[in-house]
Formats: C-alpha cells, structure tokens, sequence
C-alpha cells in the first residue's frame, strides 16, 4: 500500500509540474502534504517535514550566497576584460570564434545560472557572428552545450537538488564528478572546433577591425557598477574562494558567506549600493532557494512515511540479479532520457531517491548514484521543459526544434564522454 502510495504521490507530482498546472515549488509542497494525510500520517507530518527542512538548510543558504557571491562579481565586470581579450584573439577565424564562444560561455557558466549565461555570451558575441556571416543556430548551440557541462556546479541547480534528495555533502557528489566535467568541457571545446571548421569552410577567413567591440554589450547594462580598478582583486578572491571549496577548508555555506561579504564590500562599500545590490538579487536567489526548502518537505514526507523504502523494494522486485552491480552506470545513462522528458525537479525529487534505494540493495553508495544522475545534464538543457532555453533561441532568432535537432546528438556525445571518464576513473563502478 505504501509503495502505491508513493508511486501515485511522484506520478501526480510529476504531471502537474510536466502539465504546468502547479508551479515545481507549490506542487513540493501541497502534493507530500495531500497523501500524507490520505496515508493516515497526519500526526506524524508536521515533524516528518520539518526533519525535511532541516536537512536541506545548509544546500539553500550555499546557494544563496553563491548567486550574490557571482552576481556581485559580474555586476563589477570581472569578466567584462574575458570578453574583450576573446574578441581581440578571435579576430575573422570562426574557427577561433567558436572556440573564444566555448571558453566566454564555460567561464560565465561559473554563477550556474544558464540565463546569465546566455544573457551575457550571446550579448556578446552576436553582433560578431553578424557581421562575419556565421550562423547563429551555432551561437546557441556552443553556448547551451558549455552551460549543459557546468550546471553540474553544486549551485547550478541538479548537484543541489541530488545533494537535498540524498541528504549528502558537496564532498560526497561533487568534488569526485570534476574529472567527468573536465572530460565533458574537452568535448564542448572540440565540438567548437568542429563547427568553427564548417563555418569555415562556408564563410572563410574576414579581416575585420576591432571597431566591432563598440558592438558588444557589457556583461551589465549599468556602467556606474563596474569596478576596473578592483579586477585583480576581483579575480584572487574568486580563485582563493574555488580552491577553498575544492579543498574543502571550511563548510561550502561558510566559504560562500564570506566570499559574498567580502566581494560586496570591497566593491561596494556604500551601505545604500550593497541594498541595492541585494535587492537586485532577491527575485532569483528567492526563487531558487525557496524551491530547495520545499524539497525538503517533499524528501522529509517521502521519507518519514517509510514509501520511499517501500517503492525501492517494489523496483527491486523487477530488477534482473545480473544488471545489479551495473545500477550506477544504468543510472547514469537513464538520467539523460529521464531528464529530458520531466524536469530536474521531477527527476531528482522524484525519481533518485528511488534509484538509491534500489543500488543500496546492491551495495551502492547513495554518493555513486547520485554522481550518476548528473551525468545526464548536456540532454537535459535541450529539454522543452527548460525555461531558459526558449530565452537562448528567442536571443538568436531561431528555433528550438533546429537547435535540437543539431545539437541533441552532441549533447549526447557529451554524456557519453562524462560517463566514460566517470568509469575509467572509478568515480562510478562498472
């Protein structure tokens, strides 16, 4: 019975987020809630969610302070002189434009939010495409096959919500996965060049002269926020601040509290800008991390009621003995289809804890299927359920079915990569 329950919970879970009939946040929210209290939990539920809560806490301040950490970083145009060099280097080659594009949209990629992204790299390099006569499907696809690789950043959006689903640390799924996206951003830059090479071959070499820069939009529209004169300040605390995260010194939510403290002050030091600043932020930082609290009731419900346990056994029950020592490579191939056709939410709300409690029977850590279930991210921005997406094509004039149909079979390529570098390097078994 609990099995059922559980099941039909995901299932309505995931068409009312699929059919937009319920916004991801409210839908973790009212769903848990509505079959708690149809599996006679209502006692228990308050407790079951606030268990929840507790133990996502920690993934939703990280993330808070990660996106006013980075956002703080562009608005003072740390990567605006990224922009200029790409642009000086790259000259009338499209082979070099479309590997300088790889690189912007891989370094932009870092805040982990793929409209920034796109936002700032196809700002920048359009009017460049124009005029040398590249087509701008190609733009697109580069830009959404980089930020395919890094939203695996843990404050991109599928490592938080594996870590909140499976109650792990950024130790636990990240750290060991970088391999795998250094495998995965290779195969971005190779894939430029292979592009760059068609366009090429279609438009050939054009001199052009710099005077195209005046063309490029800034990283921000408002240039009273840029601090030139703080750039190498800006650059050491951000490299100071990632190898403090690799290196594990202090707990990811700290270093991020403090990085923020630090950039807002050194670059803003007026108490009326730093307002402003986090006023700026607060619609997407609010969005983001009230979605990683309502996970929590979601994951509290889900597991104080036992269904998970119970759902994982019903999976089980179906599995062939022989393909159990093999569920971390399955997850990581199943993640791709899976989270094209429903939405991070879905997926790693809905669909992983099942998948860990089934490998757990195998002897499968939860950290190893978690990795997995990354693995799947290059697919998963092709998605039509990607809002951000609709933005990138709508910003290059084209369509979205074009830019799946050139770019789906990369986007797997990339996946294939991840997982064969995940493999070779023990990050997950065979």
């Amino acid at each position: 019975m609990l099995a059922l329950l559980g099941f039909l919970m995901i299932l309505t879970f995931m068409i009312l987020i699929m059919t937009r009939r319920l916004p991801a946040m409210i839908a973790l929210i009212v769903i848990p809630v509505i079959f708690a209290l149809i599996g006679g939990f209502g006692k228990e539920m308050g407790p079951m969610a606030l268990e929840g809560i507790k133990s996502v806490a920690p993934t939703g301040i990280m993330i808070l302070f990660a996106i006013l950490f980075f956002g703080i970083l562009i608005d003072a145009g740390v990567f605006d002189s990224i922009i200029s060099t790409i642009l000086k280097v790259v000259k009338g080659d499209p082979v070099k434009i479309a590997i300088g594009t790889a690189v912007l949209a891989l370094l932009i990629s870092l805040d982990g939010d793929g409209t920034t992204t796109y936002m700032i790299t196809i700002s920048a390099m359009l009017p460049l495409y124009k005029r040398i006569g590249m087509k701008p499907l190609i733009l697109a696809g580069i830009a959404v096959s980089a930020s395919g690789v890094m939203n695996l950043l843990p404050w991109g959006g599928p490592t938080a919500r594996a870590m909140t689903a499976l109650h792990l640390e950024m130790s636990d799924i990240f750290i060991p996965v970088i391999p795998s996206m250094v495998g995965g951003v290779l195969f971005v830059l190779f894939m430029a060049y292979c592009l760059g090479r068609k366009e090429r071959k279609r438009v050939g070499i054009l001199q052009i002269d710099h005077s195209i820069n005046a063309e490029v939009a800034a990283t921000s529209e408002d240039a009273y926020l840029k601090r030139p004169k703080l750039i190498v300040v800006n650059y050491f605390l951000t490299i100071i601040l990632l190898v403090a995260l690799i290196n594990e010194v202090l707990p990811a939510t700290v270093l991020f509290m403090i990085g923020f403290a630090l950039a807002i002050t050194i670059n803003y030091p007026k108490i009326s800008d730093q307002r402003e600043r986090i006023v700026n932020y607060a619609d997407n930082a609010l969005s983001v991390v009230s979605m990683v609290f309502a996970a929590g009731i979601f994951t509290g419900i889900l597991t104080g009621t036992k269904m998970v346990d119970a759902m994982a056994s019903s999976m089980i029950s179906y599995i062939p003995d022989v393909l159990g020592s093999h569920f971390a490579v399955i997850t990581a191939i199943i993640s791709a289809p899976l989270t094209f056709f429903m939405s991070n939410d879905a997926f790693y709300y809905g669909v992983l804890p099942l998948l860990s409690k089934a490998a757990s029977v195998y002897g499968i850590d939860p950290a190893v299927i978690g990795r997995a279930s990354l693995l799947g991210q290059p697919v998963h921005l092709l998605s039509p359920l990607v809002p951000s997406t609709y933005l990138l094509v709508g910003m290059v004039g084209e369509d979205f079915g074009d830019l799946q149909r050139t770019f789906l079979k990369w986007a797997c390529g990339s996946t294939l990569v991840m997982i064969v570098v995940a493999i070779s390097l023990s990050i997950i078994p065979f």
